[in-house]
């Protein structure tokens, strides 16, 4: 079977399991469990920050950040598709009081420079004040380039705003940004978080841990951000065997995300193929382009229909949603490849797919 559901799906190995089920516990409550200690040195280390915090989920590695960062009034500039302000049931302004001032993205997945600036409210009582500018990358499995962060973190600084990096899959870009600037993807990590004040680091999506975030940030941030961890339900006790598949995770599994990435380019090119040769989707699949692990492809309602109920019946799973494009309706199915999906799954499923064009 190849779940292409997300990268979330991923089962930890037995390596990782050893690990876990040998891991030296404490209570992290009292900050005295060694294994989620060590776990966050290993992280602010590798990142470049004073220190870090384990929870239990990015969503509330997020919410912790933007409640550490803003009271209750202010205002967190985001982005219209960022998870932080769709996909988190608005947490940091049901939970956090805080406003979201969302703003379109481009096509490349970034927020114009401008529009961040113009969205930054002056200081007036009419207005909630400007506190914070939230970035995510990677976006959809879009890359935000070194460059373009650096400029986020340099207008923050000159707008003496806060900066916040919802790296869900932060080690995903790191990979891919790698190669051009001659650098490791850990160092490359570390570039791309220099100038923010914090960044959520998830564990538990391409990097294969069953379960934990990482929010880093100065020491007084962090100290802040327990206080709201135990407000929001996050302190818990023996965490060190879950941290202990995060020390493994970060340890082992970063490089070979490259792998991750090479399977969904592999895939994107033999639906494009497949698209040119059979008349069945030609017209009717679209296959957007690939940059990390994550494959959109867009399908007419008809054939979707019929090719999502075939794939299911062979153990191919997918997530999927419509949206009104200018042509009509369509259907856009995301596929998201991780380390439980190997070369031989994308070429059993690009064969699932001939094999339906060719009946249909």
């Amino acid at each position: 079977m190849a779940d292409f559901r997300s990268d979330t799906v991923t089962q930890p190995s037995l390596a990782m399991k050893k690990r876990m089920f040998n891991a030296p516990l404490g209570d992290d409550v009292f900050n005295d469990d060694p294994t989620t200690l060590a776990l966050q040195q290993h992280a602010a280390n590798m990142l470049g920050f004073d220190a870090a915090l384990f929870a239990p989920s990015g969503t509330q590695t997020n919410l912790i950040a933007m409640m550490s960062h803003c009271q209750r009034g202010d205002e967190a500039i985001v982005g219209q598709q960022w998870h932080t302000y769709k996909w988190e049931a608005g947490g940091m302004a049901v939970l956090g009081s805080i406003q979201p001032q969302p703003l379109e993205l481009q096509a490349d997945g970034t927020l114009l420079l401008s529009d961040i600036a113009a969205a930054i409210k002056p200081d007036d009582p009419h207005f909630a004040r400007t506190r914070l500018i939230v970035i995510e990358n990677t976006v959809g499995g879009k890359v935000l380039p070194l460059s373009y962060m650096r400029d986020v973190a340099a207008l923050a600084q000159e707008k003496r705003l806060a900066c916040h990096i919802d790296g869900a899959r932060l080690m995903n870009a790191a990979v891919a940004l790698a190669s051009q600037h001659g650098l490791t993807p850990q160092h490359m990590a570390r570039e791309l978080c220099s100038g923010y004040d914090s960044v959520s680091l998830c564990l538990s999506k391409g990097l294969g841990c069953p379960v934990g975030s990482l929010l880093l940030g100065s020491t007084d941030f962090i100290n802040r951000a327990k206080r709201v961890r135990k407000m929001l339900g996050g302190g818990m006790r023996q965490t060190g065997i879950l941290a202990a598949a995060g020390l493994f995770a970060l340890e082992h599994n970063i490089d070979r995300l490259a792998e991750d990435h090479a399977n969904c380019k592999r895939l994107g090119d033999g639906l494009t193929a497949l698209v040119t040769q059979l008349p069945a989707l030609r017209g009717q699949l679209q296959v957007l382009p690939v940059q990390t692990n994550i494959l959109f492809t867009d399908i007419s309602i008809a054939l979707a229909d019929k090719l999502l109920p075939y794939l299911a019946d062979r153990g191919v799973q997918l997530t999927a949603s419509n949206y009104q494009s200018a042509n009509g309706a369509i259907r856009r199915v995301r596929w998201v490849c991780h380390l439980n999906i190997s070369s031989s799954d994308v070429e059993q499923t690009l064969q699932a797919v001939a094999d339906f064009a060719e009946k249909y």
